[in-house]
């Protein structure tokens, strides 16, 4: 049962970070028209921020130490950002379709796999 919660606050966290990501995304992309990986490495940044934060506290309710989680945390984004960078950048040479639709898909790859190791890496007690 425990699972179950945890996946459903995580799907919440999710919901917000992915709004988070994508906006700033969007604007950096549309109003600033920055490029796709500058876009994608800011609106992660800050939907990274508010992920630790409301994952540690509520999510997981982690008791581990705040400089443990916060170094686990990022082994895990950097390894979960790379691989959807990745699939980003594959996806923009492969499909002819609006790039911006391209990182919503790799957003949702994203979260699958972060999910996973933080669950039993980051936060595991």
């Amino acid at each position: 049962m425990e699972a179950i919660r945890q996946v459903i606050k995580y799907g919440i966290v999710g919901i917000s970070n992915t709004i988070i990501t994508a906006i700033v995304i969007w604007v950096m992309m549309k109003l600033f028209g920055c490029s796709a990986v500058l876009s994608n490495v800011t609106g992660y940044i800050a939907g990274v921020l508010n992920s630790f934060i409301l994952n540690k506290q509520w999510t997981f309710k982690s008791s581990n130490s705040w400089i443990s989680s916060a170094i686990r945390f990022g082994i895990v984004f950097g390894i979960c950002y790379l691989f959807q960078l990745g699939l980003l950048l594959y996806l923009n040479k492969r499909l002819s379709i609006d790039q911006y639709y391209n990182q919503l898909i790799a957003m949702a790859f994203y979260m699958v796999i972060n999910f996973l190791m933080n669950k039993f890496y980051t936060f595991k007690e």
